[in-house]
């Protein structure tokens, strides 16, 4: 179903005027924090559904408390120091502090009820169980105790406090216990406080061996084998109140670029420090005294609002773990294999098949090796001479960075960028810049002050006595490990145009020289913004006049005020407009009055939603385009965005079909957001049933793999 009637020249929209007296508007915007929050309520949904195979459900509570971690770890630290600053006023406040805790608290809470009512007794059903001290067989104590003395003792130090013996420093998000003693310690003194550090290498469930499971598999968490036996660590006191504990701190890098003289190194030194920031979340056991949560909020300079009593472990993104150690296929997704992209053929040179046109790439449906496959032509094909590319998170294990350093011990010319201030992909980047400048490639570090998080690949060939050039374009991360679980778009391109675009960004970044005029690329810092926000209000204006306009968006976030004020105003003179985001969105839809014209909905599938695509029609007339960029004032005025037109009809009604229409129809997967900023989980009940966008585009892809192999 397509969106738009035909493919006309774009000129309509250039021609089209703005109108002056729609560029205010009285919508209230949504608090980007709690959006962030719900989105992860969305995502905590997927934990739910009994239809969702039951170590899957367990991922997906665990990927809302890794989400969580990071929230705190880098959106709480300005509400809690308005909060203690006694801030009433401006964007961060107490009582900003204060509604965000109560926020988060009511989401933390339903994880834990899920984590017990649901998922552990469902667990327990297939014999699979986590079991506590209380619960353990003569049989099974004795393992664990054995177990404790042999992997994990010899690795604590309890820390008795004392004048001399301060509060240890506790590290970023990790498990430690606290312990109140009874009596007097070998010189007399009734010092009653002890901290147990535990390391982090040791693993938080253990699996019991076949011998003492009874048939069943079972496993301890690594915090119930250190609760069983803390007596054993203070030979001589009594062990009274005690409760394991997880403090979170704010691990957001800030460097001073201006004032440092060598990034790499400021950043390397800053990572040593990330650990111990300023704590923002304590994280108790349910039953932790009032004691020892007071001690420890005084401890750590917290206020009440920061403490999180949980039922269960303080940390359930480690029970990942029992994913990997529960061998039971049946209770996992079953497997999905991407097909190889349907427009190459294996074997087929790159260089001859982009002569006949672009190739676009849908991930995960479709493999990243095809990505892979033209690196890999390229590194071994002479006639490459120089290979540039942009790396923002690749992983510490990249075949892609591996191919890399073999082109450079090849003898081509290669330049990466690499953006080492990728937030906690810091270290992995770090260290491939170091490996690649070691065997003498050309390695960047972007733009003074700005991120560089465009995607994009350039080789230049020779070909007869001219030299060539071939691209690829993503709006996702050079990642091999996300690219199988993030949909993303891509595309690999001969065009002279955008290649030569790509060469100027190269050397713009580089050489920091002025970019000449872009002959298809839109960039941040240097336009995209207003360019996005000139074309929605060419479409307001030709809505105004009465002629057909249209907005369709997908992206991760939208946050940014003016562009969406741009859309508040282009939907009050008329432009329809659906908003695809995946996370926050500051856009109220369907405010009477102000947004009728605006639809925002949220896809949360089995994959990431991760491609940003832009879709302009004015009077038939219509513009897509790709792009690393979210609408955000981050990416918009601090970071190297790119976005790419997809020009060749049949490609672009094909980007429309798979990543527009089948999301807008998706009866399955999709929230609607209400007027009140509130999402409501489209209506299952519909007859027929609806479909999800992701299983549709899986099936499509494995039935075209399957007539290739035919």
């Amino acid at each position: 179903m397509p969106i738009a009637p035909d493919s006309k020249s774009d000129s309509r929209l250039r021609e089209a005027v703005p109108d002056a007296s729609i560029s205010s508007s009285p919508v209230t915007l949504l608090d980007r924090d709690h959006s962030i929050l719900a989105f992860n309520e969305r995502v905590l949904d997927w934990a739910c559904r009994p239809a969702v195979p039951l170590l899957e459900r367990l991922r997906y509570l665990c990927i809302v408390s890794s989400n969580l971690d990071e929230f705190f770890e880098v959106r709480a630290e300005p509400h809690l120091s308005a909060s203690q600053a006694g801030a009433h006023r401006g964007l961060y406040t107490r009582e900003s502090f204060e509604a965000l805790a109560a926020s988060a608290s009511r989401l933390v809470t339903h994880q834990y009820v899920i984590y017990n009512d649901q998922l552990l007794p469902a667990f327990r059903k297939r014999g699979i169980r986590i079991v506590a001290h209380g619960e353990r067989t003569p049989a099974q104590r004795r393992w664990v105790k054995a177990y404790f003395q042999r992997e994990v003792r010899p690795l604590l130090i309890p820390v008795g406090l004392d004048p001399s013996h301060p509060f240890p420093q506790v590290a970023n998000k990790s498990l430690n216990f606290i312990v109140r003693l009874g009596g007097k310690d070998a010189f007399g003194r009734e010092n009653e406080i002890a901290i147990v550090k535990v390391p982090r290498v040791l693993p938080r469930f253990i699996r019991m061996p076949d011998a003492v499971s009874e048939g069943r598999t079972l496993f301890v968490s690594l915090s119930s084998v250190i609760r069983s036996h803390l007596v054993d660590l203070f030979a001589g006191r009594e062990v009274g109140q005690f409760s394991q504990f997880r403090v979170t701190r704010h691990s957001d890098l800030s460097v001073d670029e201006e004032d440092v003289e060598n990034l790499r190194t400021a950043l390397r030194q800053g990572l040593v420090h990330r650990h111990f920031g300023q704590a923002v979340r304590l994280e108790v056991s349910a039953g932790c005294s009032e004691y020892l949560s007071s001690f420890l909020l005084r401890q750590f300079g917290l206020p009440a609002q920061a403490l999180y009593r949980v039922h269960g472990p303080v940390n359930l993104a480690r029970l990942t773990q029992l994913i990997d150690l529960v061998d039971r296929p049946e209770l996992l997704f079953a497997p999905y294999k991407a097909s190889y992209p349907v427009q190459l053929n294996a074997g087929e040179s790159f260089f001859s098949r982009l002569k006949q046109g672009d190739v676009l790439i849908h991930q995960p449906f479709e493999s990243f090796d095809g990505v892979l496959a033209f690196l890999r032509e390229a590194v071994n094909d002479p006639d490459v001479l120089a290979i540039k590319q942009t790396i923002y998170r690749t992983g510490s294990d990249s075949e892609l960075m591996e191919l890399l350093r073999e082109a450079v011990r090849r003898g081509k010319e290669v330049t990466v960028v690499v953006e080492l201030k990728a937030r906690f992909d810091e270290e992995a980047n770090i260290n491939w810049a170091e490996a690649l400048e070691s065997i003498g490639a050309q390695v960047v570090y972007g733009v003074l002050g700005l991120k560089t998080h465009a995607k994009m690949l350039l080789l230049t060939r020779r070909e007869g006595k001219t030299l060539k050039r071939y691209g690829h374009l993503s709006t996702g991360n050079y990642n091999p490990r996300t690219a199988r679980l993030y949909t993303d778009v891509s595309c690999l391109t001969a065009d002279p145009l955008l290649t030569a675009d790509m060469e100027h960004l190269f050397v713009h970044i580089a050489s920091q020289s002025h970019l000449p005029r872009m002959n298809r690329l839109l960039l941040a810092p240097f336009g995209l913004h207003t360019k996005l926000i000139a074309k929605i209000a060419a479409l307001g204006a030709l809505a105004a006049s009465g002629r057909d306009a249209r907005i369709v968006v997908k992206m991760n976030a939208l946050t940014d005020e003016a562009l969406i004020l741009a859309l508040v105003a282009a939907g009050r003179q008329g432009v329809k407009i659906d908003l695809i985001v995946r996370g926050a969105c500051m856009l109220p839809a369907g405010v009477p009055g102000v947004t009728d014209n605006v639809r925002v909905r949220s896809v949360i599938g089995r994959f990431l939603e991760h491609s940003r695509v832009f879709y302009f029609r004015g009077d038939g007339a219509e513009e897509l385009y790709l792009s690393s960029a979210d609408w955000m004032n981050r990416n918009m005025l601090r970071r190297v965005e790119l976005a790419w037109p997809v020009t060749d009809p049949v490609q672009r009604q094909r980007v429309i079909d798979e990543c527009l229409v089948a999301y807008l129809h998706d009866g399955r997967d999709a929230w609607d957001m209400g007027s009140d900023g509130v999402y409501h989980r489209v209506d299952l009940k519909a007859k027929p049933p609806g479909h999800g966008a992701q299983a549709a585009l899986m099936a499509r892809y494995a039935a075209s793999e399957s007539e290739k192999g035919e």
